[in-house]
């Protein structure tokens, strides 16, 4: 997509940046602005910002609980209730979380064990930008890699992610306690996708399966039609 501007924001311990980046590039043709998470300001006219997986600040203090704090987060924060995108895998989800930006909360997996594998998804939300490149209810395969996982929220916040269809992405099978299964949920207003598993890594055959890519291009896509 000609003019795609993204961003890909790397912690102190953020180890999916590259990956992120790479998939972003692949699918969009333009390489994303790669933003330090001590950067105050995030680049202007950004069409979409991506929190990659890794262990930020060491997980020293909770999962993300310290790069929710950064100087760029800030900027974020702005950027995502001014609509622009943002998706958070992994490490990225659990700073959302405790960023505000998203419900909930992740904690140690159920078997206290780091979990690193191929798991099946269900779709469960396929009106978002993020999604809308999937069929409704298919089952999609897509790479783990995790040791605090398990999304918990209180049974209302969960009754009300269920109701308003903000469940984007559900475990087909026992991973790591989260609560309803939940892999992915959104914003109320849909522009911020937090996830566990890590569609960057399957976006190429040779990789082992290419079920994460249509989330790259649904955003793209979407985001095209919007500056149509």
């Amino acid at each position: 997509m000609a003019g795609f501007r993204a961003a890909v924001v790397t912690f102190p311990g953020s180890n999916c940046d590259r990956d992120m980046a790479v998939a972003l590039e692949k699918v969009s043709g333009t390489a994303p602005i790669r933003v330090w998470h001590g950067d105050a300001d995030l680049p202007d006219r950004l069409d979409f910002i991506a929190l990659p997986g890794g262990f930020s600040y060491g997980d020293y203090l909770r999962s993300g609980a310290m790069a929710a704090n950064s100087p760029v987060m800030r900027s974020v924060k702005a950027a995502a209730e001014r609509g622009v995108p943002v998706l958070g895998v992994c490490n990225g989800f659990q700073v959302l979380t405790e960023a505000g930006l998203l419900p909930g909360a992740l904690m140690r997996n159920a078997g206290q064990n780091f979990i690193c594998r191929t798991v099946a998804l269900g779709v469960e939300n396929t009106q978002s930008l993020f999604t809308s490149g999937y069929e409704n209810g298919a089952t999609v395969h897509i790479p783990v890699a995790h040791h605090d996982g398990n999304y918990f929220a209180d049974d209302a916040t969960l009754d009300r992610l269920e109701g308003e269809g903000r469940v984007a992405f559900r475990y087909l099978e026992a991973v790591n306690g989260s609560q309803r299964q939940i892999a992915g949920i959104l914003n109320e207003a849909g522009n911020v996708l937090g996830m566990m598993p890590h569609p960057e890594r399957a976006i190429e055959q040779d990789h082992g399966g290419t079920d994460g890519r249509a989330l790259f291009e649904s955003a793209v896509r979407a985001l095209a039609g919007a500056t149509a």
